[in-house]
């Protein structure tokens, strides 16, 4: 393909994308294919020749298609939303043909001072005082990473990526069992092993840590001659929506001295609407914050904004400049690589530009709202149906239920969990609650409305009654 052609298949994937998410209320949400299906229609060996774009189009309609799950389905009320807003796409066609490597300023000073920028809207955005610094990562995870890192290197008085951790007393980070598994994998990859991943108990209705047993913990570790490195808290939780008590969690981590690191990945987006920054009151005090709006705000994936009250310790973590980084002849700049895992960067920043601009944060709050109220009206309504039960109170536009039935409940709540998916209109995911099976519900994706929420009532209690 050389350019002229891309002029005619440029427009045809812009129709084909248009007329794709007018149809999405007419598909299955899940896709309907059995494993292996989609491999067994895919050739054993690469073309050697140049094939037709016609017939790889068709290709990708016949064989692709009816295996891709539908995360920008309006019916779509499994794990957490991963919402494109088509001018988040439009960025993204730019972004791709320009084809930038933003690792550097000089590598492109506009992606770099654009990024600067989109991060400061964000942090006003959410409530976020002066001082903290945003960086676009690619997800919640790299930050995450980088945030466990950081709490290595500072407890090691920054000898850790020199000496390594050979020798080293055991360094251990704090979390309840409520956080994502993303914080086990940084524990992995950063070198500290998943027993020095403390788990502390929960409690009350927001199922958030015990600041107490916290305390303990600490004390214990100290005792024992291990260092304590840093605290992870979360405010939404993957699971149900658990949402630590950050004041309280910063009451213990600032007479500790450790790091903090607060994951707000889906539920830092809500934080746009000024009443619900009570769900994570304190986070002003924290080291590190992380959120995604690649999730509920509708930045196309992957975009992440993580905020650092004071970076040049991530940067002094992560920095490494042989002659060939070097910016010469230019002074204050950022380099955003030294901020990040990865020397490649994507221009991240431009669908959040776009995204913003234009919808505007009052229209980004209107849909938060909306999606709130919505799973807040779904779950009285179960509520008040016989044979439901409400396991954990809507937090935000999360909450999880459950079939009451005779005998083995896990079992009878997978099986209605199968019906829905297969059945199609809907899709949602299970998690387990103090050891039960049950049904997760969130509303976030961009195009639901009030009425595609309905169905999901209708959905659920239809096929409850066809067991």
């Amino acid at each position: 393909m050389n350019w002229e052609d891309f002029r005619h298949w440029g427009r045809r994937a812009a129709d084909w994308a248009a007329d794709y998410h007018a149809g999405l209320r007419s598909r299955p949400v899940r896709a309907q294919v059995t494993p292996g299906a989609v491999l067994s229609a895919l050739p054993d060996a690469p073309p050697e020749g140049a094939e037709a774009m016609q017939a790889i189009f068709d290709d990708f309609e016949q064989t692709i298609m009816p295996g891709m799950t539908h995360w920008q389905h309006p019916r779509f009320f499994a794990y957490f939303p991963a919402n494109a807003a088509p001018v988040s796409v439009l960025a993204e066609y730019f972004v791709s043909a320009i084809a930038a490597q933003c690792m550097l300023w000089q590598t492109s000073p506009a992606a770099t001072e654009l990024e600067t920028r989109v991060c400061d809207w964000m942090r006003q955005a959410i409530g976020l005082p002066d001082g903290f610094t945003g960086v676009i990562q690619d997800s919640a995870s790299s930050a995450t990473l980088c945030a466990v890192l950081t709490m290595r290197e500072r407890t090691l008085n920054w000898q850790g990526n020199k000496a390594g951790l050979s020798g080293q007393p055991r360094l251990r980070v704090y979390c309840s069992a409520e956080v994502h598994t993303s914080i086990d994998r940084a524990i992995w990859i950063a070198g500290l092993g998943e027993e020095n991943l403390v788990r502390i108990p929960t409690q009350g209705p927001t199922r958030a840590m015990d600041a107490d047993a916290l305390r303990a913990a600490i004390a214990a570790d100290r005792a024992a001659g291990h260092l304590p490195a840093g605290i992870i808290a979360c405010t939404g939780g993957t699971s149900a929506g658990a949402s630590d008590d950050i004041a309280a969690v910063m009451d213990v981590a600032e007479a500790e001295g450790l790091y903090t690191h607060v994951d707000a990945a889906w539920a830092g987006s809500a934080m746009i609407c000024p009443e619900f920054r009570t769900l994570w009151a304190g986070v002003e005090r924290a080291d590190s914050v992380v959120m995604n709006p690649h999730k509920w705000l509708g930045a196309q994936f992957d975009c992440t904004t993580h905020f650092l009250r004071d970076p040049e310790d991530l940067v002094r973590t992560l920095a490494i400049q042989p002659e060939y980084l070097k910016t010469h002849g230019a002074d204050r700049i950022v380099n955003y690589s030294e901020w990040s895992v990865p020397l490649g960067r994507r221009f991240r920043a431009l669908k959040l530009w776009f995204l913003i601009r234009a919808h505007g944060l009052e229209g980004l709050r209107e849909m938060i709202r909306n999606h709130v109220t919505w799973a807040q009206d779904l779950a009285a309504r179960l509520e008040r149906t016989e044979g439901f039960e409400i396991v954990t109170q809507p937090m935000l536009s999360l909450f999880t239920f459950r079939h009451i039935a005779t005998a083995n409940l896990d079992a009878h709540n997978q099986g209605l969990l199968n019906r829905i998916n297969d059945d199609g209109r809907i899709y949602l995911t299970q998690t387990r609650i103090d050891g039960a099976l049950v049904i997760r519900f969130q509303a976030g994706a961009f195009t639901a409305t009030a009425e595609d929420v309905a169905m999901a009532y209708d959905v659920i209690t239809e096929l409850a009654g066809a067991d």
